[in-house]
């Protein structure tokens, strides 16, 4: 069976609205009575927290843009690995193909991806509602076509021509700190 590298709503078989409805109401119980959150946030940053609107964009993939994505990230996670040469070259067209096939039967080029990025995490829209926690991110690469959020259990491409240069500044920067942040 095809394993799928895609966040998941993860929870106990509520909706995942109704799971976001008690997230808000949460929230604003915690703000309301001034008590601690529980949450984690994102890394520290120089110019403090990160600006709400400013990580705000959509995301159409385009069928080359996602291989070469893929192919990059299999050459770093080969080379992370130490596998040689011709094995190497093997494992690295295995995975950007096995990445092509999933990206054309699940329709992933008609879809029109919204993302939200800030303090509390990253969200991603899609006819449904994906809420990634920054616990889950584990890092933040920067390759040819754009950054690549590295998940505890898959990747979320982020093209550069999705975002403003202001949106670019702040995503190196975020990158930066969750580097940092593994350093430790």
């Amino acid at each position: 069976m095809l394993s799928f590298n895609h966040p998941r709503p993860v929870g106990n078989g509520k909706p995942v609205a109704v799971l976001v409805q008690e997230q808000a109401a949460e929230a604003l119980e915690a703000i309301t009575t001034a008590a601690p959150t529980d949450h984690v946030s994102a890394p520290p940053r120089a110019g403090g927290a990160l600006p709400l609107e400013a990580l705000h964009f959509f995301v159409r993939y385009t069928l080359r843009e996602y291989t070469s994505f893929m192919w990059q990230h299999g050459g770093f996670l080969i080379r992370r690995r130490r596998v040689r040469w011709p094995a190497s070259l093997f494992l690295r067209l295995k995975s950007t193909f096995s990445a092509a096939l999933n990206f054309v039967l699940l329709g992933r080029g008609r879809r029109t991806y919204e993302f939200t990025i800030d303090e509390h995490g990253i969200v991603r829209t899609s006819g449904g509602v994906t809420l990634i926690g920054w616990e889950d991110v584990a890092a933040v690469r920067t390759y040819s076509r754009g950054f690549m959020m590295v998940l505890k259990r898959g990747t979320l491409p982020i093209p550069f021509r999705c975002l403003s240069d202001g949106q670019v500044a702040t995503m190196r920067e975020l990158a930066a700190a969750r580097h940092e942040l593994a350093l430790r």
